[in-house]
């Protein structure tokens, strides 16, 4: 099963490269429906309404993530995804399209189904990751990424396709949640029968519960890994004592520190602002959906660049700096909108998902280097709820730009 040592000092183990095609897929569907609401309900309302459940259920799981089952979060965070998507388009049917008061408390009240399943899914697929090799957190990273081109390219050609039909945006909303609805089955059938099967998940997981990690033993027996994987727990000696949360986080201030400035600086401007505060421009309503399109897609460059070992960010101290200087982008997005033209804007979008995209990558391989496996998982649920705090800060943020436009 082993066929030697790879470039990280991690033996190297049958299934590697069907692991990180399964963790894109698996990253993709992880936000396939949060983008498709961004998209074709672009509003801060939605935005807002999405945001407080996630955070929440992110902060439970990270408290306790070191008794809760894994298995059983993710399946059900995938689960609630796929009835989420089957919502939407049951919701269309049963109004015909049509807007009104109903009709919008039933989209924010699938969006915070949505805002739970992210709970459920992020922390728990980036934790348990975390104990394997960075490619694996790598590319789950790049998956989430991608179902955020995917959706703009989409949304790119149902507009193209059904902009002077009748009820044109109505069909391309259906079609792409109608295909969201099979990803996100496909994900949960990944998870529960493939996944687990393959076999270096299961020596990374082995590994990590003979370091005393609990939360991978639903994992392990569907697997097929019925007994406990390390001697010593059948002749009742005890694990070594992990390091507790609050300890991670000292260690780690850095680190989550960044993931959480990335983010609520990403936030405030995407997609509110993105979406809603460009002006009249020569491209109309294409303009928007542009500028989404093109942080979606160097956003997912940005999460491939660390591959290139030459071109990764591994000095604390560098990322830091780096994630600071990024604030740059905010006086240049005002300036922009309103003294600069649409290259100028498309620009700065795309630097704005570039650097997204490969900060997030940097730090979130970088942080569980040299730590126990529970400790990892620990560690991954620490810095995704310290992300999605970003997230709902920046969200907050963002209506900062509606000041002095009727505010």
């Amino acid at each position: 099963m082993t066929n030697g040592i790879d470039d990280h000092g991690a033996p190297v183990i049958q299934g590697k490269y069907l692991g990180i095609f399964i963790c894109w897929l698996l990253g993709n569907g992880c936000l396939f429906g949060a983008f498709e609401i961004q998209n074709y309900h672009p509003t801060r309302v939605i935005t807002l309404t999405y945001q407080p459940f996630v955070l929440a259920i992110s902060a439970i799981f990270a408290y306790h993530e070191a008794k809760v089952n894994t298995r059983l979060r993710n399946l059900v965070g995938y689960t609630l995804f796929f009835f989420g998507s089957l919502a939407l388009v049951i919701l269309d049917l049963a109004t015909s399209g049509r807007g009104g008061i109903a009709a919008f408390i039933g989209v924010c009240t699938i969006v915070a189904v949505f805002g739970i399943a992210e709970g459920h899914v992020e922390g728990a697929m980036t934790g348990d990751l975390s104990m394997m090799c960075p490619e694996f957190i790598q590319s789950f990273s790049a998956g989430m990424a991608a179902s955020g081109a995917i959706t703009s390219a989409l949304r790119l050609v149902t507009k193209a396709a059904f902009e002077n039909t009748r009820n044109g945006l109505r069909k391309g909303a259906m079609l792409f949640f109608s295909i969201t609805c099979f990803f996100e089955l496909l994900c949960v059938l990944l998870y529960a029968c493939v996944f687990p099967k393959l076999p270096i998940v299961k020596f990374y997981r082995m590994k990590a519960a003979s370091e005393g990690s609990l939360t991978v033993t639903a994992d392990l027996a569907a697997g097929g890994i019925e007994r406990h994987p390390n001697p010593s727990a059948e002749e009742g000696s005890a694990f070594p004592e992990r390091l507790s949360n609050k300890q991670l986080l000292v260690q780690n201030w850095d680190y989550a520190l960044d993931v959480f400035l990335i983010y609520m600086l990403t936030l405030s401007v995407f997609p509110g602002f993105l979406a809603e505060d460009v002006g009249s421009h020569s491209l109309g309503s294409w303009y928007a959906l542009v500028l989404i399109a093109s942080y979606n897609a160097w956003d997912l460059i940005g999460r491939y660049l660390p591959l290139v070992r030459c071109l990764k960010l591994t000095s604390r101290k560098g990322l830091s700096a780096a994630v600071l200087g990024r604030f740059a982008l905010l006086p240049a997005f005002y300036y922009a909108a309103r003294h600069g033209g649409e290259g100028w804007m498309i620009a700065l979008a795309s630097v704005l998902g570039l650097s997204n995209g490969y900060l997030t990558v940097c730090v979130l391989t970088e942080a569980p280097n040299g730590y126990k496996g529970p400790e990892q998982n620990a560690l991954g649920n620490l810095l995704v709820f310290c992300l999605l705090a970003g997230i709902f800060s920046g969200a907050v943020l963002d209506w900062l730009w509606l000041i002095g436009k009727g505010w």
